[in-house]
């Protein structure tokens, strides 16, 4: 029989799981992470409206409302894009920048349009990932943790690569020749945002997990 679920990660994502329990492999003593550390459709948990205006407030939405569905640590993140020509759209909104969550090619289409005129020296952007932890306490509360991560870089004129999701096609970290979707899975996990933030986070998660 498995053994009961301590953490759970706000998601369906089953990338996002797998890099979690990688993260926690061997870090807290007695953790299964295979069994314990599980995703939101696991235990039931709800699905949440990302109805903020930042990504931090996005992401601790998500983890609240799964720490008080479940009684669990619960972890939950948002990232997006953010181009600095644009004042750091599309932002909240890069998942329906073209109007319909999770149009992969609508998206790039769209931001290319509108960056066709902008001339290189001036098209800088970032992955931006916040990621929180909601920890259910004794007296009722909640004790939440925030971190965010950053993967600065310049975007390309027209997608590259095959690999990653979103708008990896088109985003060239700095110090590479490559585009995250040229990446290996590990060469991006690396450096990636949402790896900085889980990264950042998992001093926090170590210790509700203690």
């Amino acid at each position: 029989m498995s053994a009961a679920p301590r953490l759970v990660l706000a998601t369906h994502n089953q990338g996002k799981l797998r890099e979690l329990r990688e993260l926690l492999r061997g870090q807290v003593p007695g953790l299964d992470v295979d069994t314990q550390v599980v995703d939101a459709g696991a235990v039931g948990a709800p699905d949440v409206v990302e109805d903020g205006v930042t990504f931090a407030e996005n992401s601790l939405k998500k983890a609240r409302a799964v720490a008080e569905a479940t009684g669990l640590p619960a972890i939950a993140d948002d990232s997006g894009l953010s181009v600095e020509v644009l004042g750091g759209a599309p932002g909240i909104f890069s998942a329906r920048w073209a109007g319909r969550h999770g149009d992969d090619v609508a998206n790039l289409e769209l931001l290319l349009g509108q960056l066709a005129d902008v001339r290189d020296g001036h098209r800088q952007a970032a992955f931006v990932c916040a990621a929180a932890l909601a920890v259910p306490e004794a007296d009722g509360g909640l004790h939440e943790t925030v971190e965010l991560g950053r993967l600065e870089g310049t975007l390309l004129r027209s997608p590259r690569g095959e690999g990653g999701f979103g708008y990896d096609p088109i985003l060239q970290p700095l110090g590479l020749e490559l585009s995250c979707a040229e990446l290996t899975r590990e060469e991006k996990n690396a450096i990636s945002h949402r790896g900085q933030a889980f990264r950042a986070l998992l001093p926090a998660i170590v210790d509700a997990l203690r």
